[in-house]
């Protein structure tokens, strides 16, 4: 196998990781998400810690993918 090939499957666990991730998010979300008002949520606990996930997941797929097109 050659680097392009681990690159390549990295990707696609991670992204179905971050599917994942993302999915778990607006399935905790609610009907909360859908009201409109002015008032400011925080996040905590699990909330904020699958928020934190996710943009590191992000970070490292975008940063995989840099990587597997100049590899490529």
């Amino acid at each position: 196998m050659d680097l392009t090939d681990y690159l390549a499957i990295s990707e696609i666990l991670i992204s179905i990781a971050l599917i994942a991730i993302i999915l778990l998010q607006v399935k905790g979300e609610g009907v909360g998400g859908l009201q409109s008002g002015s008032f400011v949520r925080t996040r905590r606990g699990l909330e904020k810690t699958l928020y934190q996930l996710t943009i590191v997941l992000v970070i490292i797929f975008l940063s995989v993918s840099a990587i597997s097109v100049v590899a490529a």
